[in-house]
């Protein structure tokens, strides 16, 4: 298997030492340093919108200008964030090549583990944590450029849970399709709303977004999904994140 993972960054790091993880520094056109990384910012790219897009920059540029073009598997993780698996790296085990050769004989892509929110639907938590009528606006997009999607889009937003992350691994082609089918989308919804008073995190709308419409794909092009556990190299407070979930539905 010819395998290319991208690994997005917006900072110098460590990173595995192995033929397959690719950093990409993202944003790379806002930022005066160059770490020595491939960057977004060439060919054909959005790189300047990093802030609103985050990781999503650093597929279009793939996508755009073919980089993964010549390999069977493909996938994004962030400098932090990585599948589990059984490749060593530091005192961590990650996702390695092995992994990938062997889950892929059985699934079409790998996710993370869903991010279960219990006491809300998918559609009441982007609405508690981010800013309903940019929902609407999508859904008012998805209609019109994507309407077979909208029993998917349905389904999804009255789930309890949603893999998060904008990470993924799959096949060459299913990326390719899936980049062509999203950004369209994205940046119809961008010329629909006003994000100029928002704060420095709800300015990754479109990356928020995103991981929605991932969910909704996955759902319609009915991809057999494994679901794998992130780890995450600076670790995650899910305590914290739980009791901020709760506050933004009872006290927003």
């Amino acid at each position: 298997m010819y395998i290319k993972i991208l690994v997005a960054t917006h900072k110098k790091y460590s990173f595995p030492q192995n033929n397959i993880y690719v950093p990409i520094q993202v944003g790379k056109i806002l930022n005066r340093e160059d770490f020595g990384y491939l960057g977004d910012d060439t060919g054909e790219n959005i790189s300047e919108k990093n802030p609103f897009f985050s990781e999503l920059t650093a597929l279009y540029w793939a996508g755009e200008n073919q980089f993964l073009k010549d390999m069977e598997y493909c996938g994004l993780v962030h400098y932090r964030r990585y599948f589990s698996g059984t490749e060593s790296f530091g005192k961590f085990k990650i996702m390695g090549k092995s992994d990938i050769e062997k889950i892929m004989t059985e699934y079409d892509v790998i996710v993370p583990q869903k991010r279960k929110y219990y006491i809300e639907t998918v559609r009441d938590h982007y609405a508690h944590a981010h800013y309903k009528k940019d929902l609407d606006v999508l859904e008012e997009v998805l209609k019109e450029y994507s309407p077979e999607y909208m029993d998917a889009f349905n389904g999804v937003m009255q789930q309890r849970s949603l893999y998060l992350y904008n990470m993924f691994v799959m096949r060459t082609e299913n990326f390719d399709a899936y980049c062509k089918w999203l950004f369209p989308i994205l940046f119809e919804v961008e010329k629909r709303v006003d994000i100029s008073q928002y704060d420095r995190y709800q300015r990754r709308i479109f990356g928020f977004l995103a991981e929605r419409l991932f969910n909704v794909w996955l759902l319609h092009e009915q991809l057999k999904a494994k679901e794998v556990k992130v780890v995450n190299l600076e670790g995650e407070n899910l305590i914290l994140k739980a009791v901020n979930m709760l506050k933004r539905k009872y006290f927003k």
